[in-house]
């Protein structure tokens, strides 16, 4: 039986805090006496000042004439301000060293305490009423024969057990609260002391506190589960190299080896997010693997063309190698983004869902090149070119050097340009970014390419990575990498939810996951069959979140 009486009332509870309040707050008082003429009258000047710039009520002259007397008397506040500087810092120290030594024994300590106290008693008085109502129901059931009267108390028995949980949980939040308050009124105090200026071990502090505070079990698990998951497999497929196969899995070449095949596939999955961001998706990114692996081995293909394109044979052989590598680039880039943009002008224009658009590019894109090179393959590009592109420094492969940098620049045009703002909005509601004058078609068609122009550099990559062989069929399953990734990495296929950190890790996620199942020697189709289970789960995972969001 919990002990009540040690828990605080308000009253009580505000009682602690009066030492504490009145020593913090004399020394506030100082520093706001200080301020007053100094850092207060500074930062009034300084915001009248670009507000007088900013009105179109005054004349030039009248601005220039305001403008040069608050010039005059916000340097007199910024003497003022260096003069107090000193004393300000000396009482901030004196009060932030009061708090640290008074602050958690003569107030927190004696709240939190109190707190659990109060959740033990709840947790008591919740399983008594439990008990009650279940008392009280197995009675009322014992004299009742009809059916129907039974059927209607255990409604009634069920909506009280719903009622009592309801008030249960809001006890337990309203304690949860007290103790957290508590908790932050301590950087209240220090907010107004140093004017929003915290430590970095306070911020720390703060961080991990908040945390604590909205943790939650069940959005943990939506969030993280899958993740949660796929480590462990990861970590049971390193257990297990060495007992099957007598190797292990965790060296740093075979670090290397996943980052080197993650790199070409980062390209994909960022040009494939940008589209889930949208609402949509992209069914063709394995034919534009295929279809640039052609081009890009054909033009810089060692010696003659053994193969043919609609009949021809074509011979680059007498372009200098620098010449052709950047023409390969140029032709795969143009070639990809070109498809990519007309599935995004049917979707855009008619409002064609991506997968249909999408799918038509994949089936076109395929049959065309299948037809035109009758499935033969190019052979291997010149040796000098990986070299060229992508050189090792030591063991460390340089094409990982390109996904960092691709990575960096579509952070920043996803979170900082007005492109990647206009990106989450037409994603998350269409409709609403139209009318507030977000250009959803030039949006739409924009992502398109920027998708189209990754798909061509990405498959360049991939093509000198692998030093050439570029056939039609290569690429086979490479859509659905690219898009598990996204939605692993938490990309929502509602529209409007994601960051390009997610499509990293989602990347490098699947990127080892294959390659550990490679390495032991787990059938490339069962690995599809992988695939196809943590997209399930992970759009499952998704739509569970957006339900219990509406």
């Amino acid at each position: 039986m919990v002990n009540t009486d040690k828990i605080l009332s308000y009253e009580e509870e505000q009682k602690l805090l009066e030492s504490i309040d009145s020593y913090v707050g004399a020394i506030q008082g100082q520093i706001n006496a200080l301020r007053a003429d100094g850092t207060d009258k500074v930062t009034y000047l300084t915001n009248h000042i670009a507000v007088i710039k900013e009105n179109a009520n005054y004349s030039k002259e009248e601005k220039k004439s305001i403008i040069a007397s608050d010039k005059e008397a916000l340097a007199k506040a910024k003497a003022v301000e260096a003069q107090n500087k000193d004393k300000i810092n000396a009482l901030i120290n004196d009060a932030v060293a009061y708090l640290d030594k008074n602050y958690d024994s003569h107030y927190y300590e004696p709240v939190a305490k109190s707190c659990e106290l109060q959740k033990a008693a709840e947790e008591e008085r919740y399983a008594a009423q439990l008990r009650e109502l279940k008392a009280a129901h197995t009675k009322e059931l014992s004299s009742l024969t009809d059916q129907k009267e039974i059927k209607d108390e255990k409604y009634v028995y069920k909506n009280r057990m719903f009622d009592a949980e309801l008030k249960h949980d809001s006890t337990l939040q309203e304690i949860k609260d007290r103790k957290h308050n508590a908790y932050a009124y301590r950087y209240h105090l220090i907010d107004l002391l140093r004017l929003s200026h915290f430590t970095q071990s306070e911020k720390l502090k703060q961080k991990w506190e908040n945390y604590k505070y909205t943790f939650n079990t069940r959005q943990f698990f939506l969030t993280n589960g899958l993740y949660i998951v796929i480590v462990c497999v990861f970590i049971a497929l390193c257990i297990l190299a060495p007992l099957i196969k007598n190797t292990s899995l965790l060296t740093m070449n075979n670090v290397l080896n996943i980052l080197q095949a993650a790199s070409p596939r980062m390209f994909l999955a960022l040009g494939v997010g940008g589209l889930i961001l949208l609402g949509g998706t992209d069914l063709s990114v394995g034919r534009m693997v295929g279809t640039s692996m052609v081009l890009c081995t054909m033009i810089m293909h060692k010696g003659v063309n053994t193969g043919a394109i609609f009949g021809h044979i074509f011979d680059f052989t007498a372009l200098p190698i620098g010449l052709r590598v950047f023409l390969a680039l140029l032709v795969c880039c143009i070639v990809t983004t070109t498809f990519s943009v007309i599935a995004g002008f049917f979707t855009a224009r008619f409002k064609i869902h991506p997968f249909i658009s999408t799918m038509a590019n994949m089936l076109i894109m395929f049959g065309l090149m299948t037809f035109a090179t009758k499935g033969v393959s190019f052979g291997a590009i010149e040796m000098s070119v990986p070299k060229m592109i992508m050189p090792k420094i030591g063991r460390f492969p340089t094409i990982i050097l390109w996904a960092v940098a691709v990575i960096i620049i579509m952070y920043y045009v996803w979170n900082k340009t007005t492109l990647g703002k206009n990106m989450y909005a037409v994603g998350g509601n269409p409709e609403a970014a139209a009318a507030s004058g977000i250009n959803v078609f030039g949006v739409t068609i924009t992502a398109f390419a920027i998708a189209g122009i990754l798909y061509g550099f990405g498959a360049w990559l991939e093509c000198i990575r692998m030093v050439g062989s570029g056939s039609a069929s290569y690429g086979q399953g490479w859509e659905t990498d690219a898009i598990a990734a996204c939605v692993v990495g938490g990309i929502s296929f509602s529209g409007g939810i994601g960051k390009i950190s997610g499509i990293v890790v989602g990347v490098l996620i699947f990127t080892a996951l294959t390659y550990s199942l490679t390495v032991l020697g787990v059938d490339t189709n069962l690995q599809f069959v992988f695939s196809g289970i943590i997209i399930l789960s992970a759009v499952t995972i998704d739509c569970l979140k957006y339900v219990q969001k509406k």
